[in-house]
This record gives structure tokens, sequence and C-alpha cells, in this order.
């Protein structure tokens, strides 16, 4: 039964009926998303008063009920956790900021020093990280999704997180500067550097890890560019920010079965940075304890 064109009180009726669905619909959200509520109610306050009672089941779709969202579902999840978020800024500007100043050397030696122990640290935090953080920060999901290439290739991937091409690159970036870092602890170049754990091994051993250092770079220098266009592939053409879910922390949700990311509690960030920082704290401390000791002063004539 339609409402008659004069009908005020049938167009209030639809008008509030359609502003309760679109609520229900969006739920409690953030800032921008109630802008949309505002938007979405006032179109459909319109759409209600021209069309009257009869078309409002055809706004059912909208506030959710018959979809694949489930009631009650928000349309983003809760991704990276916020340790997580810290850790990859942090590791990134420090990665690229040793790479410089290893590049232009001279008196920047020193801070490429520096830098690679805060580089040293950011990897153990991350290494931990891996087992107590959030869901799709741990080691588990990861190397699950890097297993699962062939599925995503043939478009049946569903899962949030890293897809296996992003998993493998993780891996692939973690291991690469980690071999840098280690190789960097160990090597030498006879005039301005000389690692932290430089007399652990012979001087054989330093000049060959030391060329493989120096070579590595250029593999690093790719896999870094490869990241950055992944992620402008994903901005450009699938209109997927990549970068602000590393920010924010939450992504769309693009199937019904992903869900918020669970775990990672803020005691557990505390107890994993602290044994970053007790790592690095102990290889200066071994570092000092293998130093030699200072040459005796020359002995003064008198005459």
């Amino acid at each position: 039964m339609r409402c008659g064109g004069q009908s005020y009180a049938c167009r209030w009726r639809a008008s509030m009926l359609a502003v309760r669905m679109v609520w229900r619909w969006c739920g409690r959200r953030s800032g921008r998303v109630r802008v949309r509520q505002a938007l979405c109610c006032g179109l459909l306050s319109r759409v209600s008063e021209r069309a009257g009672c009869y078309p409002l089941r055809l706004l059912w779709p909208l506030a959710g009920f018959g979809s694949d969202r489930g009631e009650g579902m928000s349309s983003h999840i809760k991704l990276w956790d916020a340790p997580l978020r810290v850790f990859h800024w942090l590791f990134g500007v420090a990665v690229i900021a040793s790479m410089v100043t290893g590049w232009l050397g001279g008196g920047l030696m020193v801070w490429h020093g520096r830098l690679g122990l805060l580089v040293l640290g950011l990897l153990v935090f991350r290494l931990l990280w891996g087992f107590v953080g959030s869901t799709y920060a741990r080691w588990s999901r990861i190397l699950g999704a890097a297993c699962g290439v062939k599925s995503y290739l043939q478009g049946n991937w569903r899962e949030a997180g890293h897809n296996p091409l992003g998993a493998l690159s993780v891996l692939a970036m973690l291991g690469l500067v980690g071999f840098q870092v280690v190789s960097g602890l160990l090597a030498t170049d006879d005039i301005a550097f000389q690692g932290p754990l430089f007399a652990l091994v012979s001087s054989d051993t330093s000049d060959w890890l030391t060329g493989l250092h120096r070579q590595a770079k250029w593999l690093l220098v790719a896999v870094i560019g490869l990241h950055l266009a992944a992620i402008a592939w994903y901005t450009l053409v699938r209109r997927k920010s990549l970068v602000r879910a590393m920010i924010a922390g939450r992504a769309k949700r693009e199937h019904p079965g992903q869900q918020d990311a669970q775990g990672g509690p803020l005691v557990a960030a505390v107890l994993v940075l602290a044994l970053a920082v007790g790592t690095v704290w102990g290889v200066q401390s071994v570092a000092g304890w293998m130093a030699p000791p200072p040459a005796a002063p020359a002995p003064t004539l008198d005459w």
C-alpha cells in the first residue's frame, strides 16, 4: 500500500526508518564514516519522501540486510598493531640513513656504525614480536602466507594481512638487512670503520665479510625498489592504500571472513623492547671487553 502524496506522517515514518537502517548499517565508526552516515541518511530521507513507503524495501541492501557483510560487521578491520607500525617506519628510516652514510663514507662512518646498531635492535624487536605480537604480525601468519603463492596467483587468496608475494618480500627484506647487520658487525675498511665484533674473527674472514657487505647493498637497493614499486602499483592501479593502513592500522574488509587482529599487548611490547635494547647493549659491551688495552705512555727523559 502506497502513501498518499499529501501524507506527511507517512513520509516522516519512511524517512526515520531509512535513517535507522543506515545508522544500523554503519554502526560506531570513525569520524570520516560518520560524515558518510549523515550523507546517506539525508539521501535516503529524500528518496523515501519522493517514493513513498513501498520503495523502502529497495533500501534494505544499503542497510546491510541480505548482504555478505553480516549484521553489525564493520567495513574495516584492525590490521597492524601500533608496535609493528612504529617498527616499520623506524626501520625504513634507519636502513635508508645507514645506506646513505655508508655511501658517503668519511666522517659519516661513525654514524653508519651507530645506525647499524639501531637496525640491529629493530631486527631483534621484529624477530621477537613475530612470536608475541598481534595476529597479522606473527611469523606463523607470514610463513603461512608465503606458502600460498599458487592460491594467490589463481585469484583465490582471501586472507587479510600480507599476501603471499608481500610475505616473501618481508622475509627477503628482513633476511637481507639481517645479513648486512651481522657482516657489518664483523667488517672493517682498515681506515675509518671497524665493526664492534671485528676481533671475533680472523682478518681474512673480516675482509671476506666486508666484501660481501659492500656487494649485498645492491641487492638491498633492488628489494627496496621492488617494495616501493609494489606500493605504487597497489595505490595507483588497485586503489588500495597500503601506506594509509600502515599509518592508521586499519584496512578495508575485502572478504567477510577477514577478522580484526587480536593479541599484541602493551606489556609484551615493553618486554620485547627491553630485550632488543639489551641486545644492542650486549654487543657494545662485548666490543669494549675485546678492545686492546691502551698503549703505555712513552717514558719521559729527565735531562
